[in-house]
């Protein structure tokens, strides 16, 4: 494992230095995006069983990128990214953030299967109904982390910024409790009825807050007590993970309790508990986890193309994807703004293309589609959940600061209805 660590943390570590000083995309994405064209020239021009690609192909087998990102980075990246979100900013947009992670999610998930199902049917691709209500739960959740920064630096409007990143903080556990359901399903357990389904998903999202609540609290009753930012900062990391494992215990859902302790710790520990000397030493600290955890996550994705099953077939159903998540995005976009116009709280001009472009997808889709069970379909749907996060990632977040300039200007959006 140290050795693992050891050449992957080396490899991050020269691509961030190669697009800081050549390529000067935003670090994710350029560490993405090299890795991903060093991994595709392995490919074409490699040895597959000896030389270089091989040896790399062998350790990438070796990586649980699964168990990597759900047992290891994502407590810290929720964490570190509900920490940077304001209370006030997400209590005034609780209507579209909560319509977008929950409701939106939902429609999601069955939109893309039936768009997939019909496409790979008229493909003579024929995949089960479930398998494609499987495809549908892993892309639905949105990864906005490479796109945040781009939002900041073109100027975008707090509000978009507010529903975009309090969206993906949420649907996460919302996305992966809908997977884990469906996945059941597809095992051979009983179809849940709506009151169990109902009933689940209150446990889980109810249960989730609790264990946030909890750990956040007690992690501020503490820190209030020391004036230390290395303590502090240890304090911290054990909200973050403390409120994972608790409720994995509980099994609710453990990505929302995560946020709630974040956003407890963010917005009440520099006024509650911490001096803000301390509170600055504990933002930088979960500023640096924060991108270094997101430059190994996206150079992980990048690798993982060496091991991917890529056939023509699997490129015609990734494009029918990509298709199918931007019209689902788009449907769920308008009909959230039309909603809301029609109740008197329009959004801003120009959200409905914004809110559609900037949903991207991430590693927990990547992760969520290689945990597919065994089955002649699944290498399909992986290949085809790859190439949607790819340009999710290369393309839409390349191209979403300049949509953003486009539609927002000088960053003075007009409200009007829709």
């Amino acid at each position: 494992m140290f050795q693992i660590a050891s050449i992957l943390v080396s490899i991050a570590a020269v691509l961030s230095w190669i697009n800081y000083k050549y390529i000067k995309l935003p670090s994710t994405i350029g560490v993405m995006l090299i890795s991903l064209l060093a991994s595709v020239a392995l490919v074409f021009f490699g040895h597959a069983e000896n030389g270089f690609r091989g040896r790399l192909a062998h350790l990438v087998e070796g990586i649980d990128f699964y168990h990597i990102v759900f047992h290891g980075m994502l407590p810290f990246l929720l964490f570190a990214g509900a920490m940077h979100i304001k209370l006030k900013d997400l209590k005034r947009e609780w209507l579209p953030v909560t319509l977008l992670a929950v409701v939106g999610t939902g429609v999601s998930i069955f939109a893309v299967a039936g768009g997939l199902f019909v496409i790979l049917h008229w493909l003579r691709l024929p995949v089960p109904w479930i398998a494609c209500l499987l495809f549908g739960a892993l892309i639905s959740p949105t990864d906005p982390i490479a796109v945040l920064g781009i939002m900041k630096s073109a100027g975008a409007p707090k509000s978009i910024e507010t529903q975009i990143s309090g969206e993906s903080l949420f649907n996460d556990g919302v996305g992966v409790v809908a997977f884990m359901a469906i996945l059941g399903v597809a095992g051979g357990e009983k179809l849940p009825s709506a009151f169990d389904t109902a009933a689940m998903l209150t446990y889980e999202i109810g249960g989730a807050v609790v264990a946030g609540v909890i750990t956040g609290g007690i992690a501020l009753l503490l820190l209030k007590r020391v004036d230390r930012y290395q303590v502090e900062v240890l304090l911290t990391l054990a909200a973050a993970t403390g409120s994972y494992a608790l409720a994995e215990a509980f099994h609710v859902s453990a990505p929302i309790a995560v946020v709630v302790a974040g956003l407890t710790v963010g917005n009440h520990g520099a006024g509650f508990s911490m001096s803000p000397q301390t509170a600055r030493r504990v933002d930088e600290f979960w500023e640096l986890i924060d991108e270094f955890l997101n430059v190994g996550l996206f150079m992980l994705m990048g690798l993982e193309v060496i091991i991917l099953p890529l056939r023509t077939a699997s490129l015609w159903v990734g494009t029918a994807a990509i298709v199918v998540s931007l019209l689902a995005r788009l449907g769920i976009a308008w009909g959230m703004s039309a909603g809301l116009a029609a109740a008197r709280r329009p959004l801003l001009r120009g959200s409905v293309p914004l809110l559609t472009w900037g949903g991207l997808r991430g590693g927990i889709s990547l992760a969520l589609a290689l945990a597919l069970p065994a089955a002649d379909h699944r290498d399909t749907l992986l290949a085809a959940a790859y190439i949607v996060v790819v340009f999710s990632i290369v393309v839409q977040g390349l191209t979403f600061g300049r949509l953003i300039r486009r539609k927002c200007g000088s960053g003075r959006v007009e409200v009007v209805p829709l």
